[in-house]
């Protein structure tokens, strides 16, 4: 189980009262503390004897449990040494507090991302437009700032592969579920899908007019056709001209002379191709010269609809690690054009092998944010 709950935070405030003469602490007195005292289940009696023998060594019982001879309370130092004398007291422990777990998905140290976010650069000041099957806005893991639908009805994700791609490039930085690639870009869902993960090439292009219309700095988009449109590539060339970075997962038709899908396989955008944790090419990543990076897209651990969390294959996962380094480089860097972003990923790439099959090679976040 992946989700985290929150935990409580506990602010202790100490009242000083001024008084004429000082009052002296006793020797070995000393303030309270939070304790959890268990009693031995054959002595323990009945569940009021368990908090009356607390209370009448004066500390304060704070909860009782149901299900075992235990309570939580109070205690001074004195009153816990009282307690560990009492021969039907099993242990007198401190009230530890544990707190929530977020899972770093092996793709962000993969891509660098995590040395990135240790200067200082997390993607804040970056829009990114996620077109896709919408997002779930409510998952309390993503920063979801607006958005719009054109599959009709709103931008909510009722099919997890969006809200899966939204978490690798920004998922928060808050100690629950996962972190993403740029926890501080403003994520936008841009509904090209409908639910059943599907949409037509007219939709995705009205995405792109309104990424365009509404100032995004980078594009996502994890999905692909087989055929080409001059509508679809007239969308994305206008884009690419109007600034943005345009990212695209080169598709999931494994290995051939050229089975690089569309958008991906426009000149304007950077076709992603995906690979494992070791670095090498996944066997269903499609292949062919329009591949230009690589990035981690098997068993990629992200956020899914209903504060859920899941592992996805395909380079609809690799296409937003490079959308999420594109953010990181933009957010160094807020002078640098798409052009220039997209030289300073494809320039410090870490080369894997064939460039029909990895491109340029991994997408390295360190090396592109000091490119420039």
């Amino acid at each position: 189980m992946f989700r985290k709950t929150g935990f409580n935070l506990f602010l202790s405030v100490m009242l000083m009262f001024a008084l004429a003469v000082p009052a002296m602490a006793a020797p070995g007195d000393s303030g309270s503390d939070s304790y959890l005292v268990l009693f031995h289940e054959d002595e323990a009696g009945t569940l009021n004897d368990v908090a009356s023998t607390v209370e009448k060594t004066g500390g304060d019982v704070e909860h009782q449990f149901k299900h075992i001879p235990a309570v939580e309370a109070e205690l001074t130092t004195k009153e816990v040494a009282k307690l560990k004398k009492d021969p039907s007291v099993k242990t007198v422990e401190k009230n530890h507090t544990a707190h929530a777990l977020q899972t770093v998905p092996y793709g962000i140290p993969q891509v660098k991302a995590d040395q990135v976010h240790s200067t200082g650069v997390r993607g804040q000041g970056v829009k990114v437009a996620v077109l896709d099957t919408g997002i779930d806005y409510n998952h309390e893991d993503l920063n979801v700032r607006g958005g719009a639908s054109f599959v009709g009805g709103n931008y909510m994700d009722r099919n997890g592969h969006g809200t899966h791609v939204a978490g690798t490039i920004a998922a928060v930085d808050n100690s629950i579920g996962v972190i993403g690639v740029a926890p501080d870009a403003e994520l936008y869902a841009v509904k090209v899908l409908s639910d059943s993960g599907s949409g037509s090439y007219s939709g995705i292009a009205q995405g792109i007019e309104w990424a365009i219309d509404n100032g995004m700095d980078v594009i996502n988009m994890s999905l692909g056709g087989s055929s080409s449109s001059s509508v679809l590539q007239s969308a994305v060339q206008r884009a690419y001209n109007s600034g943005i970075v345009v990212v695209a997962a080169a598709g999931n038709s494994g290995a051939g002379t050229d089975t690089v899908g569309y958008p991906a396989k426009y000149p304007e955008a950077i076709a992603v191709a995906a690979v494992d944790s070791n670095n090498q090419r996944a066997s269903f990543s499609s292949t062919g010269p329009s591949v230009e990076l690589s990035a981690p897209g098997v068993n990629v651990l992200s956020t899914i609809p209903r504060n859920r969390y899941s592992s996805y294959s395909g380079t609809s996962m690799a296409s937003p690690h490079v959308a999420g380094v594109a953010v990181l480089v933009k957010s160094a860097n807020p002078s640098l054009s798409n052009v220039q972003i997209r030289e300073a990923m494809n320039a410090t790439a870490i080369p894997l092998g064939a460039s029909n099959q990895y491109g340029n090679g991994l997408v390295d976040a360190v090396a592109a944010v000091n490119y420039h």
